[in-house]
């Protein structure tokens, strides 16, 4: 419930500017807009009107964090083809309208959805405008545009691109074209341009690129796209694409050319970082972890390199799979450019704030606190500027201010879990005559192989055996 007036008093003031901390300071909130900064703010409300107190001491106060990659339509998939193909649309909306309370309980206040299933995202962006849902301010693009030597034609040309693929398949600029024309016309605040999965080629020609971010922004839309080698970097920032997703691997050249564009670099790590160091946790194919461990490692070199020629850097997680869950490691990412990209903690935070403010169509509107500045506000038990991973534990959040209201949420609710419906996995591994009888291994394609000690095997063999003798023939 928002009051005329609000007071975050006495905590220690991070306003996301790169100015030092402002110590034992208030900020002071009018309607959905921030008034004052300070240490003698709190006597400009008039007396007798009703002020909402929220108490800091000791705290840390910032912006609410902003992540511009975060696809509320994915529903924690294990895999692609639970993305595309599995649950309804209509439980496909009601799941993602669930999970966007989660990710503002995280601090979040403000996301950018680049790319998902039918025009979910528009849906959810206008329910949670008008409160109807909880959730962080948002914006949204479609499906993927992708041709079919991009991101998301995944499937063999049998099955095609299902009309609940996270994309959209255009091959030609006259289909390109009219895909655009009829996102706008159904809503998206942006157009996503998925290029080769693994940035290896260049997907869209230079032509393509620039004939769609021309009608994108002729239509008053903007454009992002998937791009994680140089080629496809170099073709997007000649092309005016307003936000680029990943950049991998660049050239000195082109990280120039990004670098002197301003445009903002989204590198997108906690996807790779949480597979690579924890996916064994979770049952992750050991040439998927070491793959994206490799990426890592060439991705740090780049970034390092595109820091220090001064790019933009806003952060982005791909929250949404199974290993990037909604509302649990947003605020890593931070740290992961801190890491990889040699950012220092207050350029991170800027990432995290005023430089994702474009990605909500909003620059210069939230992401600082500053008078005038939309009123999205965390409080935080710790200090990120020493620590930047206290931001990851939702428990040190302690109160989250969107649109100048404190938000309550329901925790207990908050820890369900409500992934889309699993595919039908049958096992990990070929169950051979060989295994059974211990004198063979698994066949795992790279992974670690699984040892079978002798009572394994008679486990394995009895269990078998009374499955065997219990089974019963349909009729």
């Amino acid at each position: 419930m928002r009051t005329e007036w609000l007071l975050v008093e006495n905590g220690n003031v991070i306003d996301a500017t790169g100015r030092a901390v402002q110590p034992n300071a208030t900020v002071l909130v009018r309607g959905n807009l921030i008034e004052a900064v300070g240490t003698d703010v709190a006597d400009r409300v008039p007396r007798g009107e009703a002020v909402t107190r929220v108490d800091a001491s000791g705290k840390t106060v910032m912006p609410g964090l902003i992540d511009a990659h975060c696809h509320m339509t994915y529903g924690e998939s294990r895999s692609e083809e639970e993305i595309d193909l599995y649950t309804s649309p209509e439980l496909r909306t009601l799941k993602a309208a669930f999970h966007a309370q989660k990710v503002l309980r995280a601090g979040v206040t403000g996301i950018s959805q680049p790319g998902g299933s039918y025009y979910i995202g528009v849906g959810l962006r206008e329910a949670i405008r008008d409160e109807m849902v909880l959730g962080p301010r948002m914006t949204a693009a479609g499906r993927y545009i992708t041709t079919s030597n991009g991101l998301t034609d995944w499937y063999p040309d049998s099955v095609g691109v299902p009309e609940g693929s996270i994309g959209v398949l255009a091959n030609t600029v006259s289909e390109m074209i009219s895909e655009v024309r009829h996102q706008v016309k159904n809503g998206v605040d942006l157009i996503k341009l998925a290029d080769s999965p693994y940035g290896d080629y260049q997907a869209f020609t230079d032509d393509e690129m620039k004939t769609v971010t021309a009608l994108a922004h002729q239509l008053g839309k903007r454009v992002t796209i998937h791009a994680r080698g140089s080629s496809e970097v170099g073709a997007a920032v000649n092309a005016g694409i307003d936000w680029i997703m990943h950049g991998n691997t660049m050239t000195d050249d082109v990280i120039e050319r990004l670098a002197d564009s301003r445009t903002p670099l989204v590198p997108t790590l906690l996807l790779l970082a949480n597979v690579a160091e924890w996916g064994r946790l979770v049952g992750a194919p050991a040439p998927l972890r070491d793959g994206m461990a490799r990426a890592l490692d060439k991705t740090a070199a780049t970034l390092h390199r595109a820091h220090e020629a001064g790019v933009v850097f806003v952060t982005g997680t791909d929250s949404g799979f199974s290993v990037t869950p909604y509302g649990e490691w947003h605020a890593r990412e931070l740290e992961l450019l801190m890491d990889y990209a040699g950012l220092s903690a207050m350029e991170a935070i800027q990432a995290a704030t005023c430089n994702a403010a474009v990605t909500l169509n909003l620059e210069g509107r939230v992401g600082t606190l500053e008078p005038g500045m939309l009123a999205d506000i965390i409080v935080v038990d710790g200090d990120p500027l020493q620590d930047i991973r206290v931001l990851q534990d939702k428990r040190n959040i302690l109160t989250v201010i969107k649109d100048g209201a404190p938000v309550s949420f329901d925790e207990e609710a908050l820890a369900r879990r409500w992934p889309h419906e699993r595919g039908q996995t049958y096992s990990t591994h070929d169950l051979t005559y060989d295994l059974v009888q211990g004198n063979g291994e698994v066949e795992s394609d790279g992974e670690e192989q699984l040892s079978w000690s002798a009572d394994d095997q008679r486990d394995l063999v009895a269990t078998v055996k009374r499955r065997e003798a219990g089974a019963v023939m349909p009729d």
